[in-house]
């Protein structure tokens, strides 16, 4: 498994990523997940994807309680979370309101909570989960700056931010990437200047939902039976899976994404790493752009 620098000479993690955001789901017990834990590490799958409000605000501690049993597998790991959201939750009973909060206070207080849940003296990378209308970018320096001092946090980034959003926070503080949704049905990044200005920063998007949420498999409008009919061709050209060549086709961007897989399946995993080994010509990615798009290119 090769590994990404998400900015030159920052943080690498593992070009697959694991999202953990449905553990809660999964109805496994702390050696059950300790198991998956070890599968994705031996696959090169190092990195895992968190945040605070997964599973009503419960995966963080499920992962780090089967993390407790192997402690020792941290030092082979990456670990990322989010913060800023806040819901409505019985965990939660002083939010009234689902709203954003990038303050100081609930910034460093999410941390502390999450290292606690984790079990984990660090964070390898912290991200801002949605963009605040509010966000007061002085203030999240200064929260940043104060985690990073003191080793809670070794490098940041944010999630769903617009790139004036980014290049806001980015001016006072440096960001390593921007969590995006992107797959064959959602185009939007390749578009509206998010994925060319992380080029040009050098800054390697993370990307959620790679398959669409399943909807790649599932979906019967016309938009994604056409989008399925030329993946599978294409899958079967390449002697793939459909999953490995829509990884494929993310990872062909060369904005350098690292796709985040949602699954408990190692088999799904197993497609993502494959796609590391898939070369997509010029031609098979826009085949797959214009089924999407339902037109040639201009």
């Amino acid at each position: 498994m090769t590994h990404t620098e998400l900015k030159p000479g920052k943080l690498k993690l593992s070009t697959i990523v694991a999202g953990a955001w449905r553990m809660a789901d999964w109805n496994w017990n702390p050696q059950d997940r300790l198991h998956w834990i070890e599968q994705c590490i031996e696959r090169g799958v190092t990195s895992f994807d968190h945040a605070d409000i997964y599973g009503n605000y419960s995966v963080e501690g499920l992962f780090g309680e089967a993390l407790a049993l192997n402690p020792e597998l941290r030092n082979q790991m990456q670990l990322v979370s989010k913060c800023g959201i806040k819901l409505i939750s019985d965990r939660r009973p002083e939010h009234r309101i689902k709203s954003y909060d990038h303050s100081k206070k609930h910034i460093i207080w999410s941390v502390e909570n999450s290292l606690r849940e984790l079990r984990t003296d660090r964070l390898d990378l912290l991200l801002l989960h949605r963009p605040s209308p509010l966000m007061q970018a002085d203030e999240v320096a200064e929260a940043f700056s104060e985690l990073q001092q003191q080793g809670k946090v070794l490098a940041f980034g944010v999630s769903n931010f617009t790139p004036h959003q980014f290049d806001l926070l980015n001016s006072r503080f440096e960001l390593v990437t921007n969590q995006i949704e992107l797959s064959p049905l959602h185009l939007d990044p390749l578009h509206d200047g998010t994925l060319d200005q992380l080029q040009k920063e050098r800054v390697a998007p993370m990307v959620w939902s790679p398959l669409a949420q399943g909807r790649i498999f599932t979906d019967s409008g016309e938009r994604s039976v056409r989008v399925r009919l030329t993946l599978e061709r294409l899958a079967n050209e390449h002697g793939v899976s459909v999953a490995t060549l829509v990884y494929a086709w993310i990872l062909k961007h060369p904005s350098r994404p690292l796709p985040i897989t949602g699954s408990q399946r190692m088999q799904v995993i197993n497609e993502a790493v494959q796609a590391l080994n898939v070369q997509l010509s010029e031609q098979d990615w826009f085949e797959v752009w214009q089924a999407s798009q339902g037109h040639e290119v201009p």
